[in-house]
């Protein structure tokens, strides 16, 4: 059996190891072979994922830098602490670096007879060609455009700013932070003992000098040099049909959420996780792969990627409006919860597996 995959990026060849790794065959069409990335983009990938992704995907474990500890400021506190989440035993996520997670994955996919790259995406040749599943992964191709244009969309009129920062090295390299800044929140995440990566989302029509700004709220990293910043618009997304008969939306196209909590990737991997959990279980059982699959992913995941990405934004809008009131309630209730162990706990279980039902 073989199955179509639209698009090169890093959630298209992340499903496709999957499906390949269940001895299924899988066409991947784009206009381009191999998607390029700078070496500035970086991902967190929560505890469970890693470990998921690890197992049954690709091992990336020599590509990670885990995180065992995050500390969570408001400036609206004078930058007290006001979340805390660690962990001696385990990380509770890892970061990695875009392009070394792509090339692996890419690299792999290359030798694998399994795999056919196809650089002429044409509706029609792929229809022609019968596939029994067609995973979507692409926002601007004709099928989109056909079947999946129906969202619910936001635009937070801000802007992320991404870069990495080159500093002295240092023994403290296992704690990641992010500030909650009257203009936006800004993440420190160690990518090693002398490189992290700057995650500044911003709300502000001013001009602005970011490397004022990072230097401003950095209390830990001597800086030797900042590579340059990439920028995108913020913007939020989910689509309210996930499925097209035999074509099933997915990566980004069926969400895309604020950075705030580094959940995107994350939220791609566990979707992967549902669709190798049905795709298994119909394999075990001697059943058909059918569309059946697709019916069944919706039906189980619609509603726990709302509610999450939901929850995501509901925690920006509550940071931003006490922005706008100038207080600090929020902030401080925040802390206060923060301190009970069993809400820590929740914290910790919700940014790690998500809406678990």
């Amino acid at each position: 059996m073989k199955v179509c995959v639209l698009g090169n990026g890093l959630t298209s060849l992340s499903l496709a190891k999957t499906l390949v790794n269940l001895n299924i065959g899988v066409d991947i069409y784009s206009n381009q072979k191999k998607k390029l990335f700078n070496n500035i983009q970086t991902l967190g990938i929560s505890k469970s994922n890693s470990e998921f992704f690890s197992k049954n995907i690709i091992n990336i474990n020599k590509l990670l830098w885990n995180i065992n500890k995050i500390e969570i400021f408001s400036e609206n506190l004078n930058n007290e602490k006001i979340l805390n989440f660690k962990n001696k035993n385990y990380p509770l996520f890892s970061t990695i670096k875009n392009y070394e997670l792509y090339n692996v994955l890419f690299i792999n996919l290359s030798k694998n007879k399994l795999i056919k790259f196809k650089n002429n995406f044409d509706f029609k040749n792929i229809r022609k060609n019968e596939y029994k599943l067609i995973f979507n992964c692409e926002n601007n191709n004709l099928i989109s455009k056909k079947f999946f244009y129906s969202k619910i969309n936001k635009n937070y009129k801000s802007k992320a700013y991404t870069t990495i920062i080159k500093h002295k090295k240092i023994i403290n390299n296992f704690v990641a932070s992010q500030i909650f800044t009257k203009i936006g929140p800004i993440a420190f995440l160690p990518l090693s003992p002398t490189e992290t990566s700057v995650v500044y989302s911003i709300k502000s029509k001013k001009k602005i000098n970011l490397k004022n700004l990072i230097k401003e709220h950095n209390t830990k990293y001597e800086i030797i040099k900042t590579e340059k910043f990439l920028s995108f618009e913020l913007k939020s997304s989910n689509l309210r049909i996930y499925h097209h008969k035999n074509i099933l939306a997915f990566g980004d196209l069926l969400h895309r959420l604020h950075p705030l909590a580094g959940q995107g990737f994350n939220m791609s991997i566990r979707d992967i996780k549902e669709v190798y959990r049905l795709i298994k279980f119909k394999i075990d059982n001697g059943l058909d792969l059918d569309n059946s699959i697709f019916i069944e992913f919706e039906k189980n995941m619609r509603h726990k990627n709302y509610l999450f990405s939901s929850g995501i934004d509901t925690i920006y809008e509550i940071f931003n409006f006490e922005n706008k009131l100038g207080n600090n309630l929020f902030s401080k209730s925040i802390q206060f919860f923060g301190q009970n162990k069993i809400m820590n706990k929740f914290f910790t279980k919700y940014a790690d597996n998500g809406i678990v039902i």
